[in-house]
């Protein structure tokens, strides 16, 4: 079924089909029902690779993020694929697993005009050029940053985050406020960015309680569950044992209050537990995990549309776009053992 028949039936110009295809808002009202209702009856489908050739985009937007099946980033693109569905974007998605390889097949894809733009989720990126490529005058496309930046080059990039240093002080505040004075953190890993606001904002929050840091209460966890079950149990032998373990996300909480089960220890009557998430399974967990909660879902939405923005030329402002955080109080923690 071709435009011409959609026109003749709807009794408008094949330019008017074809505005309306592209840009709707730029044709009446009336009009589009007239052009919907052709289209309805004939089942036209336009080429969308052919108009897309035309416009010089792709529609397809690459997503790159550390690690499928990470419970907060599902729900981040949950708001992603929302957005790219109401505008019509296809989402090619991007594991690196974790590492800092350069893939030269989507470095290609990138550079080659065979995607409109970029979302890095908390995540390096692999479109970095080759050695041979560095001279080259490729350009590409917009990139947008879901939550933090993981390396320092990247924060010249638009992202859409918390505020990490504000919401770790927060957590830390509560945990203060409970009673606690001898606080572990269990930060990410050293050689990323990702948790070092959240280790900063716990330092702070200590600094101004004026309550010290044993150099053994912050261990690395390596952000996974097998990390925090180490850095827990350095935590547990250590000395002078912390009352409380802040821990940079969720999964690492699930770690920690693991080991702390297995040394035979209570949860939240010796030991104090929270996490920075709010994933799902942070409400069942057991018990009930005290956690930072970031708006996953409206990140992914924001993110979507600011790279869309850039897209069109119509965002340029590199700024990082602050959402909200919140404390969510469950029964991981409370007041500090005497």
């Amino acid at each position: 079924m071709s435009i011409k028949k959609v026109a003749q039936l709807a009794g408008v110009s094949t330019a008017t089909v074809s505005r309306y295809l592209n840009n709707p808002e730029q044709v009446k009202e009336h009009t589009r029902r007239k052009v919907q209702a052709a289209i309805d009856e004939t089942g036209y489908a336009p080429n969308t690779l052919a108009r897309n050739f035309r416009r010089g985009r792709t529609s397809l937007i690459v997503v790159v993020l550390p690690t499928v099946g990470d419970p907060f980033l599902d729900n981040v693109m949950r708001g992603i694929w929302r957005v790219a569905d109401e505008l019509g974007y296809s989402i090619l998605i991007r594991d690196t697993q974790s590492n800092s390889h350069e893939f030269d097949e989507y470095t290609d894809m990138v550079f080659s005009k065979q995607a409109d733009g970029i979302l890095l989720l908390a995540s390096i990126s692999p479109f970095e050029e080759p050695t041979d490529r560095k001279s080259s005058n490729k350009v590409h496309p917009p990139i947008v940053l879901g939550l933090e930046s993981v390396t320092a080059e990247l924060n010249q990039f638009p992202s859409v985050r918390v505020d990490n240093v504000a919401a770790a002080a927060d957590g830390t505040d509560y945990l203060i406020q409970l009673g606690h004075h001898r606080i572990g953190f269990i930060a990410g890993k050293r050689n990323s960015l990702l948790t070092h606001d959240r280790e900063k904002g716990f330092r702070k929050a200590m600094r101004k309680a004026k309550l010290s840091v044993d150099s053994g209460w912050v261990v690395e966890g390596e952000q996974t569950l097998e990390g925090a079950r180490r850095a827990a149990r350095r935590l547990l032998t250590h000395k002078q044992r912390p009352t409380a373990i802040f821990c940079a996300n969720d999964e690492m909480a699930l770690g920690a209050i693991h080991e702390i089960k297995n040394a035979g220890l209570k949860i939240p009557q010796d030991i104090s537990v929270i996490g920075f998430d709010d994933i799902r399974y942070a409400e069942i967990m057991d018990p009930p995990l005290t956690t930072i909660a970031q708006p996953a879902e409206e990140i992914g939405e924001r993110t979507m549309r600011r790279l869309c923005q850039a897209i069109d030329g119509t965002d340029t402002d590199a700024e990082p776009e602050i959402v909200p955080h919140k404390l969510i109080v469950r029964k991981s923690t409370g007041t500090a053992p005497r």
